[in-house]
């Protein structure tokens, strides 16, 4: 097995992947993981081994980007246009139903562990709009509370959940095409 540091700098891009989707700067995102890797490497006693090391930097990764959430909280959050409904009015109609039903996804749950699911899921993240990929990342990978994420993006609730609402909308949209369609065409 190579040295601990090794594998810790292997997993390297996979950690800066991870924060630009959720950071959305170049900077912050190296930051974040710099001082992620800093932090494994200063105390690799740390790690317990009850978990994969790319959990366990992962766990610790999200720690840092939410520290960066905070030291740059008082820039200003650009919505463009985006972040608009047109999405909402493409697949839903004048009465809040859908135009079409949505197909069949089988067992999302075996699905997610799937390595292949992954990359679709994180492919379909970066293609969020910035706003809504940063809020969805902090709602659900970073479980941050709707009263943090409010006040770190500077937003209401209502905002929020609109852009929640929208960011799963396209994503859904997106896992539909690149990897439920593609599952079932194939035998």
């Amino acid at each position: 097995m190579p040295p601990f540091a090794s594998q810790v700098e292997a997993l390297r891009p996979q950690l800066l992947r991870f924060a630009r989707t959720q950071l959305r700067n170049e900077a912050w995102a190296e930051d974040a993981v710099s001082e992620t890797l800093l932090a494994a490497l200063e105390k690799p006693q740390s790690f317990a081994g009850q978990s994969q090391l790319k959990t366990w930097l992962v766990g610790v990764l999200k720690h840092k980007v939410v520290d960066q959430l905070r030291r740059h909280a008082r820039e200003a959050t650009v919505f463009t246009a985006d972040d608009g409904e047109d999405l909402e009015d493409a697949l839903f109609d004048e009465t809040g139903h859908w135009r079409e039903s949505p197909a069949d996804w089988g067992n999302p749950e075996a699905s997610c562990g799937q390595h292949q699911f992954l990359q679709v899921m994180e492919l379909c993240i970066e293609q969020l709009p910035d706003t809504q990929g940063r809020v969805f990342m902090m709602r659900e990978w970073l479980e941050l509370d709707t009263g943090e994420i409010c006040k770190e993006l500077q937003i209401t609730s209502t905002n929020l959940w609109v852009l929640l609402h929208r960011a799963r909308l396209r994503l859904r949209e997106c896992l539909q095409q690149r990897w439920f369609d593609n599952r079932t065409a194939t035998p």
